[in-house]
């Protein structure tokens, strides 16, 4: 197991109104079996052993599901790796004396906080303009109370498999938030649970995605590339149907 030393080129930024740059540090002796975020932990202990201020970024599970450990690593959405996190990345797959560059995500609804992290709470209102699905109260249903095919469990669990990262806004030339809301919406459109605010959903959560600053689909399929959860662009066809359809309807 070779040691891995490389050069780190990072943005750091005060705040969303302060100016930002890339300052570089040389990072050694890393194990290849570490994850990004352990680098970036090891680094952050040198940083602040020799006084200096510690490089901020976002992470909480550690494991590939809350999509916090966002950032754009030499040019791609969370690494070169396809269907990964930052946080599943691990050092042996970069090579020692490698110049590694990480920012942030670069959309204008999404302002840096400081250094790498992101306010991604647009997407907190997208979902509050519509996620949610009337239920009865009472004590839990039977699990198979409800039948639904095994197809369309699966679209919708697909769907589900969102985890709101924002990497396919980062990776869209125009910041284009349609496949984090397309799976969103088309994730309650296919269930019966669904069904009562169908109409007001799609158009709240559309509505509310245009509001943020969002930019159009570009159609190039990067957004499928970058995503870590490898959700399909078909669901931005499955949101566009369900848009037009309930306007016709309203």
């Amino acid at each position: 197991m070779a040691d891995l030393n490389l050069t780190l080129k990072i943005w750091r930024q005060d705040g969303p109104t302060e100016p930002g740059g890339f300052k570089t540090y040389d990072i050694s002796d890393l194990n290849t079996h570490m994850s990004f975020l352990e680098m970036l932990d090891v680094l952050n202990e040198n940083l602040v052993n020799s006084g200096d201020e510690p490089v901020a970024f976002d992470h909480d599970c550690r494991e590939g599901i809350c999509g916090m450990c966002s950032m754009v690593i030499n040019g791609r959405p969370h690494g070169p790796l396809e269907g990964t996190t930052t946080c599943q990345l691990h050092m042996r797959h970069f090579n020692d004396g490698d110049t590694v560059t990480i920012e942030p995500w670069r959309a204008k609804p999404f302002p840096v906080l400081k250094d790498l992290i992101v306010d991604r709470t647009p997407f907190d209102r997208i979902i509050q303009a519509g996620g949610f699905v009337s239920v009865n109260t009472g004590s839990a249903p039977d699990g198979n109370a409800i039948p639904i095919g095994k197809d369309i469990s699966d679209d919708a669990f697909d769907a589900a498999a969102c985890i709101g990262c924002g990497a396919c806004v980062a990776a869209c030339k125009n910041a284009s938030a349609n496949l984090f809301t397309a799976a969103k919406i088309s994730q309650l459109a296919l269930l019966p649970q669904g069904q009562t605010e169908r109409v007001e959903r799609v158009i709240g959560m559309v509505k509310q995605m245009d509001e943020e600053g969002f930019g159009h689909c570009t159609n190039t399929g990067a957004c499928e590339a970058e995503c870590p959860k490898e959700i399909s662009v078909d669901y931005i066809r499955k949101m566009n149907w369900e848009f037009h359809s309930a306007n016709v309807k309203g």
